[in-house]
């Protein structure tokens, strides 16, 4: 298996319940992607993972 070029993973919940999940390779992507959906979003329920980042790493970034 190859390498992907996807550094993001974004899932959210939207405001009828339904489930996405999607792939992008940069933060300029996510915020497109987020911007055109955002209507569609519970914004609360989104989630962006950064796959570069070490899952340790996570546990010490502050949430505000």
């Amino acid at each position: 298996m190859g390498k992907t070029s996807c550094r993001y993973v974004i899932n959210a919940l939207g405001k009828g319940g339904e489930t996405y999940y999607t792939h992008c390779k940069d933060k300029a992507e996510v915020k497109k992607w987020i911007a055109e959906h955002e209507h569609r979003l519970s914004m609360k329920d989104v989630k962006i993972i950064d796959k570069n980042k070490h899952p340790l790493l996570s546990w010490f970034s502050l949430r505000f």
